[in-house]
């Protein structure tokens, strides 16, 4: 966040702030999705753009594997919240399609962490 704040190229930034409505496969009922970050900024191309920004772990983010030795609680509750992320994320590209937004979903990989 100090990063936004002291970058002259950051017009607006707000933390989970933007309300995104999503279907979640696991109970089949409508919940809310707040991503991380919304940030306005001027690319190097001096254009404005308008970027909605999730952060998570890239083990979340390539999922759990698909044919485990042993099905344990641990692998059935990563299954579960991929999924979730999964619709979360489409329903936030959707909702920033339609407002010529940005979705980006960046790992500790992206962050050079």
């Amino acid at each position: 966040m100090r990063y936004l704040d002291l970058n002259e190229n950051i017009l607006e930034w707000a933390s989970e702030e933007i309300v995104v409505p999503y279907k979640s496969p696991v109970d089949n009922r409508y919940h809310r999705y707040f991503p991380d970050f919304y940030v306005k900024y001027i690319d190097k191309n001096k254009k404005i753009i308008e970027s909605v920004i999730e952060i998570k772990p890239k083990k979340q983010v390539v999922g759990p594997p698909v044919n485990p030795k042993r099905r344990t609680k641990s692998w059935v509750k990563e299954v579960y919240e991929y999924a979730k992320n999964q619709s979360k994320w489409e329903a936030a590209k959707e909702y920033c399609k339609d407002r010529l937004w940005e979705f980006k979903v960046l790992t500790e990989d992206d962050l050079g962490i």
